[in-house]
């Protein structure tokens, strides 16, 4: 299932994501994975929060530049090397990673990673059929 991160374009300038944390905060919107890449000129924020539609309307009425993307987020074990065997299985399927990062949440043992892949539909379809779980929006506590 598609769980979608909010992609925010942001300047290069102290206090730019205090701002939005602050701004969501206020709003009473939860965080559950946050990454930043940055350039010399802006930034990106991605994140995923708990209400999204929520979170794109204030950050737009804020004047705030983004855009939603779907991402998938699988579930991997807690330990050592768990990560390993879902990155194996992509090599194989030769699919490309556009980045991924982890969400704050761990439960009963696993962790979970957030993928943007070149391909999703075979990405999904790789990991369905190694018993590599998907998790949907709900497992995570997101909204729609």
């Amino acid at each position: 299932m598609t769980v979608y991160q909010i992609s925010v374009f942001l300047e290069n300038r102290t206090g730019q994501l205090a701002e939005i944390t602050k701004i969501l905060a206020d709003n009473h919107i939860d965080m559950r994975a946050i990454s930043i890449a940055e350039t010399a000129d802006y930034g990106v924020l991605r994140i995923i929060v708990d209400q999204p539609q929520k979170a794109t309307a204030i950050l737009l009425e804020q004047g705030f530049i983004l855009s939603k993307t779907p991402v998938t987020a699988v579930m991997v074990p807690d330990q050592p090397g768990g990560l390993a065997p879902v990155l194996q299985l992509i090599a194989e399927g030769e699919i490309d990673i556009e980045y991924m990062y982890s969400l704050f949440t761990h439960k009963d043992g696993n962790a979970y990673m957030v993928f943007r892949v070149s391909d999703d539909e075979k990405f999904t379809s790789l990991l369905a059929q190694n018993g590599i779980q998907v998790v949907s929006r709900q497992e995570l506590g997101i909204g729609d």
